[in-house]
């Protein structure tokens, strides 16, 4: 067994290095995995180009990266649940028995160490069915996951998704997956959106195109207060432009719904009488829960949808600087993972 590994560690603003670190040791129920693909979220792209604080809580000098999949090698002298060889979705939030590095579990490492390590909570296994490639987005989908799920949307319902990253589209794949016939996802990057539109997407490049005209075309009509208004449900953000609060107040009918995913702490002034006499909601959602992680397994499973076409770019552990810059061009990638 090895007693070093290659890990990447967050030095600040544009700068990382790849530094070698021990090994930890193995305790009694503590499980040894091995990185086999992480991807690079978007806080980690956020970090990376602006510092710290912008982000998951990265610290300076520390390991980094949760999205992952990765392969058990060893493990301590009184696991009996887990075998060696088996493949496993660590799950950010217990993986370290600390909530606080939930975006900080060495997923840019070639080793973790889970302590104490338990099934379908710290760890989860991965179904034969789901390729490696595919098994590292359980993550970033478990919190599209838990946008649609927050919508609380019936199958005769309509919805729509502003931002075509990783997220965005988990979002609208699950929205599907939970019956919606009519999804439409709108962004400002053709190139992500043509991917959208192989999944099977209606789409708006709201650059270029008039939302309020092609959502009507797609959607149909309802009532707002003052208008009448596309025929929307829900309205989940994953990009936090302030734009599109906006439009929600607009142009959202009597009793939408607007769900937020995106990390944004900008303060915000609401016009609550047009929210109350219009009885729209407006609802959060961070993170993601064990029943995600289930669906979003059962999603990928079924085949329904190319997952992997999320996936523009790979590369390997030494250049993850120049894979977070690949990922920072919205222009030319979607999902960039790192293959070790």
């Amino acid at each position: 067994m090895k007693k070093n590994m290659k890990a990447a560690i967050y030095m600040g603003k544009e700068n990382i290095k790849i530094k070698e670190l021990p090994i930890e040791k193995i305790g009694d129920y503590d499980v040894l995995i091995k990185n086999i693909y992480s991807s690079i979220c978007g806080t980690d792209v956020a970090v990376y180009n602006h510092g710290p604080n912008t982000g998951h809580r990265i610290t300076i000098g520390e390991e980094f990266g949760h999205e992952t999949v990765s392969r058990i090698v060893a493990i301590g002298k009184k696991v009996t649940d887990f075998k060696i060889g088996e493949r496993v979705y660590p799950y950010p939030r217990y993986a370290k028995e600390d909530t606080k590095r939930a975006g900080t579990i060495g997923g840019f490492s070639e080793y973790i160490l889970v302590p104490n390590a338990k099934r379908n909570y710290s760890l989860y296994s991965i179904d034969h069915k789901i390729n490696d490639k595919i098994a590292c987005l359980i993550e970033p989908f478990t919190v599209g996951c838990r946008a649609a799920r927050r919508c609380e949307l019936k199958k005769n319902q309509k919805a729509v998704v502003f931002c075509c990253g990783t997220i965005g589209l988990a979002a609208a794949i699950t929205l599907k997956y939970f019956g919606l016939k009519k999804v439409m996802i709108c962004d400002i990057s053709d190139f992500r959106l043509k991917i959208a539109q192989k999944l099977g997407f209606s789409t708006c490049n709201t650059e270029k195109e008039s939302f309020d005209e092609k959502a009507r075309n797609y959607f149909g009509e309802a009532h707002s207060l003052k208008s009448t208004v596309a025929d929307i449900d829900g309205f989940i953000d994953a990009a936090g432009a302030e734009s599109i609060l906006n439009l929600f107040m607009d142009y959202g009918k009597i009793e939408s719904k607007f769900v937020s995913v995106a990390v944004n702490n900008s303060l915000r002034n609401i016009d609550l009488l047009n929210l109350t006499f219009s009885q729209k909601s407006i609802i959060g959602s961070g993170g993601y829960m064990p029943e995600d992680v289930k669906d979003v397994i059962e999603i990928m499973k079924s085949g329904k949808w190319d997952i992997e076409s999320i996936i523009t770019h790979e590369f390997s552990l030494d250049n993850i600087e120049n894979a977070i810059q690949m990922a920072s061009d919205t222009s030319k990638s979607l999902n960039v993972v790192i293959k070790f």
